[in-house]
């Protein structure tokens, strides 16, 4: 196992560095590969994204499961996967982070924002996640990913279609224009009984949150159960209208 390294452990696995794309010719790649792969399964798209760009390609998780970590990891072992420590998560979110460094052939890299807690309470006054959301995002989500993502021209996520409207849309293979960056979501098409089942059949770990009756997990302060029938999503910035923390948009 590879293990989970702190914000300060930039080296990339490997030896050789392939040489980096400019914006332009990771537009292309994309749009191509968008069309090319739209109904492959997600092995395939993962395997198109780690050939593609090696050691410039990595994971983005949230640590709501292990899913994509372990799917890319087959086709890339030692793949970085960047995951953002706001300070503000629960400790299930934290405990399957360490379990997929634990028990998965990856790298985790924890990203940590710019201030802690403390600090970001001296400058900004107390709780920002209540009074503005979005300026909290950015400082703790938003920055600290981008600043992640500088010495990578891909990454992939969790996002799929069947979470929200606002993600209805997902393509498997995208350009993020913001980040001059290609976007990959090998898992966009997957419904929640597909997820559960390769769950179930590589056993993965999975926040214990969810079983206690949250549909989306992300910082404690801005986030609540959901009730039967609501969008997963509507338990994140519930008194706000938000459904997306920036780092998707």
């Amino acid at each position: 196992m590879t293990g989970l390294v702190s914000a300060a452990g930039l080296g990339l696995i490997g030896s050789a560095e392939p040489a980096r794309r400019d914006p332009e010719e990771l537009r292309a790649l994309a749009e191509e590969a968008g069309r090319e792969l739209a109904d492959a399964p997600a092995i395939e798209i993962a395997r198109w994204a780690a050939e593609t760009f090696g050691e410039r390609f990595c994971v983005t998780s949230s640590m709501a499961d292990g899913v994509v970590a372990h799917l890319v990891s087959r086709v890339a072992p030692g793949v970085d996967v960047v995951f953002l420590d706001t300070g503000l998560h629960f400790p299930e979110t934290l405990r399957v982070r360490d379990e997929v460094a634990r028990r998965m052939p990856v790298r985790v890299r924890s990203i940590r924002p710019r201030m802690t807690v403390g600090q970001q309470d001296g400058q900004y006054g107390p709780r920002l996640f209540n009074r503005s959301p979005d300026d909290c995002c950015q400082l703790r989500k938003v920055e600290p990913l981008e600043r992640a993502l500088s010495g990578y021209d891909a990454w992939a996520a969790g996002l799929r279609r069947d979470e929200s409207p606002t993600r209805a849309n997902t393509p498997v293979v995208g350009f993020d224009a913001r980040r001059g960056k290609v976007k990959v979501n090998p898992i966009a098409a997957w419904t929640q009984r597909e997820v559960d089942a390769y769950v179930a059949r590589y056993d993965i770990p999975v926040n214990e949150l969810f079983a206690r009756g949250y549909g989306s997990i992300g910082c404690w302060p801005c986030t609540r159960r959901t009730k039967a029938g609501e969008d997963p999503r509507s338990g994140r910035w519930a008194m706000f209208e938000k459904t997306e923390c920036g780092l998707h948009t």
